[in-house]
């Protein structure tokens, strides 16, 4: 994997195969509340320890496990963490430990470790346990004192265990930690709170019915506030924003306004924590009561429970946990005597590593401010993910009445353009929305740029958009046409129309048609308009963004599919399956689809590949089935190699693999491009364009002259796209540079750094540059209000 020849500089790079582990023994426990994706971080921690040659021991039931000592701490084997990625919970056992907490509990747990020589420790677990394992730490020497005194250990055990290093990884799925954006666990919650809501709706529906439905989160409003998003909830309670005095008249004649609109339904979340502005607890059952005396519907309560805690972990979650698993191990590699405990966390799409008392300290100061009644504060301590799905959620809620709105005399047109994608239509709903919003008037473009040139045109309402968040596809119509042949006609309809702004929503024809029509600006007067696109393809191909609206769906289809099918060779053994996906030439579903379900070889494009290869990695299956592993998994992007075709790899592995094991291929095709969004999907895409609205209004009024809107340069037709840690707006002109246009794809794509992580993981001896890793950082407290950088989900 090493980068191109260049000059010859100093190389700086840092590989994982240089950190040595030999003569370390690193200990992984999973402490606190349970969280789907746990199993996916101990596995992770297991296979990459073992691979620097560490020891590395389970301690089974927590803290408890570590006080008992025994056969609660054993030893781990590569194949001891098969088959763990996809199961919810955590195999090694989780349990609340009073005696921990207790000095005389911390020392018989001391004497466990340094009977073992572990002293490297990696937690798992919510901000107790990881303040817990802060203090073991502090406390370490004056232990080590305490068992020589009591003459349970010599000088010389006390010497080589004198230091304990520690690194937390934050499994908890109410997101309740400061300095990380996504905590594991959190994504795979919302996938339970959101199938029970989808189903509600139905139901729902059907009867006119109002449904109250109570999620976790005490403390923290999260995944009210998160899943309300997601399924366009009606309201939402959530305890970091307490509803004003006289709330129970406002949200009354919100249901009612709703009703009177044609919405036969109404749904309200509600955090288990949720208050009102004097404390008091506001309950599902006192909402149902309220809206039955008040209005008469026909209200049920729904609470769900460990419902949520259950379950299989999402694709995402699978890969957070892979992630942080590896940067955990590094992290413990790389500590010296004077390094604090730290925890590593994701920040937009970038591993970090922040000191874990700064983190636990913000965390309590969140709690603290909101005990002492400082809303606003509790809501900025949070940080800046929670902030921008906050003001997003006040955005989209209600509509505001006609008479407040700004006086904008533009209307701005919103598209669908290429291959559907799950989240397209959140993505227009909001675009909808936040439009009307800024006083804009809402023009929809049916069937991407054909409809567009043959005037397939109409105004689109707010009630108009109600209800698009959960379906799947793309309700505008989409195609793949490119404008360049019809720029005179597409030009028409906008001055028929008289469309100030363009908003497009799609892949990689959309990426193109907006590069045509912002080249056509000097024979088109009509296309001198603020454009903006938003990347939406399963393929995740598009050069500006580290992530598209609809790949998070996509990946959790493949890894739904790649679940199953493994499970049915748990009957029949020594079988391998040979699994081909979606992505054009782009490589990123094979490889995050491959990271996320535990393949052992993924074939993509952008990795060449020959004979010489496919012989390695048939040899390396053989050796597998010798082992209690006895299956395989193999991924192939549908355009990876022209001549080795899924047919070929196929015929091939069952001819090297005969008597050895036998092949089954499966080819997944379209149903990657179908189905309901995914949290993260829905989410993504109506914050993403609810940012590139608020964009166009700001380039409306700064390209206003004259009694007509005229902007001809390069920084008004933009590709809004993830980039690290931020959301940013870039010149679709100065992408071009990035683009291979033959293939399809980004010149640069992230991903391809997990790639030797992946094959690590499947015990492949590989290179796996690892420079990038997260730095030491501090967590930041005040941010600028008005920042580009909008955090992932």
């Amino acid at each position: 994997m090493a980068g191109a020849t260049g000059p010859k500089r100093q190389d700086t790079r840092k590989f994982f195969e240089n950190l040595s582990g030999a003569g370390k023994s690193i200990a992984v426990l999973t402490s606190g509340g349970d969280a789907q994706g746990m199993n996916g971080a101990v596995r992770a921690v297991v296979r990459m320890g073992i691979y620097v040659g560490a020891k590395v021991y389970f301690i089974h039931e927590g803290y408890q496990g570590m006080v008992d000592g025994g056969n609660n701490i054993i030893e781990a084997t590569w194949e001891s963490v098969s088959s763990v990625l996809q199961v919810g919970g955590t195999v090694i056992g989780s349990a609340r430990c009073k005696e921990f907490r207790t000095h005389e509990g911390r020392l018989k747990a001391a004497h466990n470790l340094v009977q073992r020589g572990i002293t490297y420790l990696c937690v798992i677990g919510g901000d107790g346990s990881l303040t817990g394992a802060n203090l073991f730490r502090e406390e370490w020497s004056s232990l080590l004192n305490e068992l020589i005194e009591q003459g349970l250990i010599d000088e010389d055990a006390a010497r080589s265990n004198s230091k304990l290093h520690i690194v937390g990884m934050v499994g908890s799925i109410d997101n309740d930690f400061c300095g990380t954006d996504m905590t594991i666990g959190t994504d795979s919650a919302l996938h339970r709170i959101i199938e029970v809501v989808d189903a509600i709706m139905t139901t729902a529906q059907s009867h006119q019915r109002t449904f109250v439905l109570e999620v976790m989160g005490r403390h923290c409003g999260y995944l009210a506030l998160v899943s309300a998003l997601a399924c366009g909830a009606d309201w939402v309670f959530i305890p970091e924003m307490p509803p004003e005095d006289g709330w129970e008249d406002n949200m009354c004649q919100k249901l009612s306004e709703n009703r009177a609109d044609r919405k036969r339904l109404n749904i309200i979340i509600v955090a288990e924590g949720a208050i009102d502005s004097h404390n008091k607890a506001i309950t599902p059952d006192y909402i149902k009561d309220l809206v039955v005396s008040n209005l008469g519907f026909d209200t049920r309560v729904t609470i769900l429970g460990h419902v949520q805690r259950g379950g299989t972990p999402s694709a995402f979650d699978r890969i957070l946990a892979s992630r942080m698993g590896v940067e955990a191990v590094l992290a413990l590699l790389e500590a010296s005597t004077d390094t604090p405990a730290c925890v590593v966390s994701l920040v937009g799409n970038q591993a970090v590593r922040l000191p874990l008392m700064e983190c636990v300290q913000m965390t309590q100061e969140v709690q603290k401010a909101m005990d002492e009644k400082k809303f606003d504060e509790a809501v900025r301590l949070r940080g800046r993910s929670f902030e921008n799905n906050l003001s997003t959620y006040r955005l989209l809620a209600s509509q505001t009445a006609r008479s407040e709105l700004p006086n904008s005399s533009f209307n701005v047109a919103v598209m669908n353009v290429g291959a559907p994608a799950a989240g397209m239509n959140a993505a227009v709903r909001s675009a909808v929305r936040v439009g009307i919003t800024e006083g804009h008037k809402m023009f929809a473009v049916n069937d991407g740029f054909e409809g567009f040139y043959k005037g397939q045109i109409k105004e689109i309402k707010w009630g108009d958009v109600g209800g698009w968040t959960g379906q799947g596809g793309s309700l505008l119509g989409t195609k793949r046409t490119l404008p360049a042949k019809h720029l005179d006609k597409i030009a028409e309809q906008m001055r028929i129309h008289n469309i100030s702004a363009l908003l497009v929503i799609g892949g990689f024809e959309a990426y193109v048609g907006l590069l045509e029509l912002s080249s056509a600006r000097d024979q088109y007067a009509e296309f001198c308009v603020p454009m903006v696109m938003i990347p939406a393809t399963v393929s995740n191909n598009i050069p500006g963004s580290d992530l598209s609206i609809g790949s998070d769906t996509a990946l959790n289809a493949i890894t739904d599919t790649c679940d199953r099918i493994k499970q049915s060779a748990s009957g029949t053994k020594r079988r391998v399956f040979i699994i081909e996906t979606m992505g054009g030439y782009c490589g990123y579903l094979a490889t995050v689809g491959g990271l996320a379900a535990g393949a052992d070889t993924v074939y993509i494009y952008e990795e060449p590949f020959d004979i010489r290869d496919l012989q390695a990695n048939v040899e390396h299956l053989t050796q597998k089935m010798k082992t209690s592993i006895q299956r395989g998994l193999v991924l192939r992007n549908e355009n990876s190699n022209e001549n080795f075709t899924t047919d070929f790899i196929y015929q091939l592995y069952s001819e090297e693999g005969r008597g050895v094991f036998d092949c089954r291929k499966n080819i997944l095709g379209h149903m990657q491009q179908g189905g309901a969004p995914s949290p993260f999907d829905r989410n993504f895409g109506t914050k993403v364009a609810a940012k590139a609205i608020q964009w166009i209004s700001r380039t409306l009024k700064e390209s206003y002259k004259e009694g007509r809107v005229f902007t001809n340069s390069e920084d008004t037709a933009c590709l809004l796209g993830m980039r690290r840690r931020a959301m940013v707006f870039q010149p679709v002109a100065q992408l071009r540079e990035e683009t291979d246009f033959v293939h399809r794809i980004p010149k640069e794509q992230w991903w391809l750094k997990l790639r030797p992580l992946m094959k690590i993981l499947a015990k492949y001896k590989t290179s796996y540059d690892v420079s990038d890793a997260g730095q030491l950082e501090h967590v930041t407290r005040v941010r600028p209000k008005q920042s580009d950088a909008s955090a992932g989900i």
